[in-house]
């Protein structure tokens, strides 16, 4: 398969916010861990999904919902862009000639071991 190919394979996501704002669902929720009464009553954690591909992403760091909010923005565009990536292809390293030639000294000691065991066989018949 041609490199062109493969990157035709894999559907590219936008990165740009005003679209990303469009394609996802925002959830808000309260946010676990230490922080007191005013963490226990204010939903400052933020969950995004995003639809098209499926990704979630959640940022609970900062104190405020505009905080987080932009956090996973980020978060959601460097996940995409890595998607986005297009895949390099592996080119296989040659075979080193003494790998070759060890393999071939081992096949045919292996060979001359079968040739004795045959002829063993013969002399019991």
């Amino acid at each position: 398969m041609e490199i062109k190919e493969i990157a035709s394979m894999y559907k590219r996501f936008d990165t740009d916010l005003e679209t990303l704002k469009k394609q996802a669902v925002i959830e808000t929720y309260r946010s676990g861990g230490p922080g007191g009464q005013r963490k226990n009553k204010v939903e400052t954690a933020v969950r995004l999904r995003h639809l098209p591909s499926g990704i979630t992403v959640v940022a609970t760091r900062q104190r405020s919902q505009a905080g987080n909010r932009r956090l996973a923005f980020e978060e959601l565009r460097q996940r995409l862009m890595k998607l986005n990536r297009p895949i390099k292809r592996r080119i296989p390293t040659p075979t080193p000639s003494m790998a070759v030639e060890k393999r071939m000294e081992e096949k045919k000691i292996r060979s001359q071991k079968k040739r004795l065991r045959k002829k063993d066989r013969e002399d019991w018949t």
